[in-house]
């Protein structure tokens, strides 16, 4: 029983012992919390853990470029590597003009601005950003994945993950992306940043995995503003893999309401199981390369039936290794009526974040209370 969940597969080379993979999440946790966090994940079967938001460039607290920074991630591969797990590097490449936002600050912190507000807001700052950026600091900046995916090998990932929201997603969507010059102008141009960043990893790292972050937009009804069209997934898809992607992570766009990406169980359109599957199927149709899927993914029987199918390749987790590190482990021996199922409540999760407190679960906080 649950045969495709455990039969291994290979991405770009690099060999799965199942195909449960952590995906990238944004944890707020920093030091001990957020390493025995990764650990009780690696520890409980999953195949690979992808750390979200690595910076491409030289900003943010762990940068791989500083010493404070190599370190931390050197750390972290270890210990993922200790309990037999491989762990994946989410390069990406921040699309919010910092200056800019420091004029919302006032009223955000008075009140007057609601995080509804607010989001707006951002999205029109990185629509000049994205439209206004001189061609070559656009170039240097696609580069800059390379270095940066050497700089992970160094550190000891075995994959690369190229983000394709942030940066990526915003020069991808026609929303945000009104240039007319060689970075834009059709769905070929704006592809054109994302495939560059593509092949700089390709170039400077050519024996690692490179995943792409594949951010969907759809209209009718409208979700996600940063990222690919549907209608121009067959454009987008040939020539991310003709820059040396080896898979695809698929999901929803992001830059609109958080719990669109993260849907809650009574979203009005993505509250069932494997919400972001559908675009899966669109992907398939335009390449033979591995896909991975994701989207309120918690039943093992559900998980063995995309699988099996082969409408996925491999199956993404995040809530749900949140609420049960274990899911693995326990279907493997036989014990899937044990796990602790994510209700997709985003009480302690999604607002914990939101509250600044880190990522939790509601059974977190149950069990500190017996």
């Amino acid at each position: 029983m649950y045969e495709a969940i455990f039969r291994p597969i290979e991405l770009g080379g690099l060999t799965l012992k199942n195909r449960i993979i952590f995906a990238p999440t944004s944890m707020g946790l920093r030091g001990e919390a957020y390493e025995r966090r990764l650990r009780g994940i690696a520890a409980g079967g999953c195949a690979m853990i992808v750390i979200g938001d690595v910076p491409a460039g030289r900003g943010g607290p762990f940068s791989l470029y500083s010493k404070k920074g190599a370190a931390h991630y050197k750390r972290l591969c270890e210990l993922v590597h200790a309990e037999g797990c491989l762990i994946c590097a989410q390069l990406h490449q921040s699309d919010s003009d910092f200056k800019a936002m420091l004029r919302y600050l006032p009223g955000i912190l008075s009140g007057r601005i609601s995080k509804e507000q607010l989001r707006p807001l951002l999205n029109r700052q990185a629509e000049k950003l994205v439209t206004g950026m001189p061609a070559e600091q656009a170039g240097a900046i696609a580069a800059s994945f390379g270095r940066a995916a050497q700089l992970a090998q160094q550190a000891g990932f075995d994959m690369i993950q190229v983000h394709g929201d942030r940066m990526c997603g915003s020069f991808s969507s026609a929303l945000f992306n009104h240039r007319t010059d060689a970075y834009g102008g059709s769905a070929a141009g704006r592809a054109r940043f994302a495939a560059e960043a593509v092949a700089a990893v390709r170039r400077a790292a050519p024996g690692m995995p490179i995943d792409y972050k594949l951010a969907v937009r759809q209209e009718a009804p409208h979700y996600g503003n940063a990222g690919v069209l549907l209608e121009e997934l067959p454009v987008f898809v040939p020539l991310l893999e003709r820059a040396g992607a080896t898979s695809f992570h698929v999901t929803l766009a992001d830059h609109a309401d958080l719990s669109d990406p993260i849907p809650a169980a009574d979203h009005p359109y993505f509250g069932g199981e494997g919400c972001f599957l559908r675009y899966c199927d669109l992907v398939r149709s335009c390449t033979e390369l591995p896909i991975c899927g994701v989207g309120g993914l918690t039943s093992p029987d559900f998980v063995e039936g995309q699988l099996a199918s082969g409408r996925i390749d491999c199956a993404a987790m995040s809530r749900q290794l949140i609420a049960d590190p274990a899911w693995p482990e326990k279907v493997r021996r036989g014990e899937a009526g044990t796990i602790r199922r994510c209700v997709r409540c985003n009480i302690a999760c999604l607002g914990g974040m939101q509250r600044h407190e880190g990522v939790h679960c509601i059974y977190d906080r149950k069990e500190a209370l017996k």
